[in-house]
Order: structure tokens, then C-alpha cells, then sequence
């Protein structure tokens, strides 16, 4: 049975060390991360294969879904609960022909609500958009505007999940305009204290989400 995707979307942080990076993730899980993203831009093939594997071994032990950024073939061969493609990646319907019926696929829809419909129309679990906040990951990355979260819960029949400068300050902004999950790296794993971090933007949400 697949996993929901709602409240707070960890994404991990690009780190050499795999030790730090289990520590920090489990850090995200006890403070109540409902989903993980693997997320590594730096890493090459081996030791991307090693945090994989690792981090599905420690989501499963928290009962939260490990989404594979990118990466379809890797989401296969650990047998990841799902992966989140973008435009640049494997389309959905690639993705769901290689991982199955039972697998998360999410995808990157950025400032478009039409690659939204298509995705959600190829069958993906959930859609993303963002930049909404200025990122210290993706500085240069579009912006997208708060209307259109609102706009996509109308019209897309999928999980609507935020990415980008998401903070405390700003994530209520993004829940109010109905947004299902949002997605942090830096002001998470970048926290003195990353559990009561996580626990932070948990508390943010609807307890339907929590």
C-alpha cells in the first residue's frame, strides 16, 4: 500500500559522509518527517548505491516512504518506495512502466500548472512546484507564485507538495494556500537541532497531515 504524501518532505542535503547523513535523517524521522527524499548532486554512482541503501534500510524503520531523486534505475535496485522525476529525468509514465503500480512517483512541475495535469494524467502520486522562497540550493530557480497552489488543488487530483526557501516563517503561508506537503533541505538539515526543526514545521500542519 503506498504511503500518503502530506506535512513535512525531508530532502537530503548533498554529503560525502554517510555516517552524518544517517544521523541527520534519523534526526528528521524522530521529529516526525513523514517522507524522505534521497537527493544527491555530488555523489557519484557507488556511493550513491551505499546512502540508498542505508537510508531505505532507516526510513523502514520509521515507516516513512524513501523517495529516490532522479535516479529510476536506483529507485529499482534497492527497491525504494518511490522517485521524483523532473524535467530533465525519466517522464512519469517511463517511470511507472519501470517501477510499477505500487511505487510514489512524484514530479516537478516548477511554475507550470499544465505539466501539473499531465503528470497527475500519466499518473503521478503527487506534484511539486516551487521556487517559492528564495533557495540557498537552487538560487537561480524559478519562482513560483502562492496562487498557484491554490489553483492546482482545484484542478489536480493529486497531493500538491511546495519546494524552495521554505522556512518556519514562510511555510504557513504555503499550508494556508492548501499546499500537502513541503519540502525542506537547508532550513532542516541545516538546523542546530534538526529533530525539534522537523518537529517545528510538523506542528505547522493540519493534524491530517501530521
Amino acid at each position: 500500500m503506498k504511503k500518503t504524501v502530506s506535512g513535512l518532505y525531508a530532502v537530503t542535503p548533498d554529503l560525502g559522509d554517510t555516517a552524518l547523513l544517517l544521523k541527520l535523517t534519523r534526526a528528521a524521522l524522530a521529529g516526525g518527517a513523514r517522507v524522505v527524499q534521497y537527493r544527491n548532486k555530488i555523489a557519484d554512482d557507488a556511493l550513491r548505491l551505499e546512502q540508498a541503501t542505508a537510508l531505505r534500510s532507516l526510513c523502514h524503520e520509521y515507516g516513512t516512504a524513501l523517495i529516490i531523486n532522479d535516479h529510476v534505475e536506483l529507485a529499482c535496485e534497492i527497491d525504494a518506495d518511490g522517485v521524483h522525476v523532473g524535467a530533465d529525468d525519466a517522464g512519469v509514465t517511463t517511470a511507472r512502466a519501470r517501477l510499477g503500480p505500487n511505487k510514489i512517483i512524484g514530479a516537478s512541475c516548477y511554475d507550470t500548472l499544465q505539466r501539473a495535469r499531465d503528470a497527475a494524467a500519466q499518473g503521478a502520486d503527487y506534484v511539486a512546484f516551487g521556487s517559492f522562497f528564495l533557495s540557498a540550493v537552487k538560487p537561480g530557480a524559478v519562482r513560483a507564485p502562492l496562487s498557484l497552489l491554490r489553483e492546482a488543488g482545484a484542478q489536480v487530483d493529486v497531493p500538491v507538495v511546495a519546494i524552495g526557501g521554505i522556512t518556519h516563517a514562510n511555510a504557513p503561508e504555503l499550508i494556508s494556500a492548501g499546499v500537502d506537503a513541503v519540502a525542506v533541505i537547508s532550513a532542516l538539515f541545516a538546523a542546530p537541532d534538526v529533530e525539534t526543526a522537523a518537529r517545528v514545521f510538523c506542528k505547522l500542519f493540519p493534524a491530517k497531515h501530521q
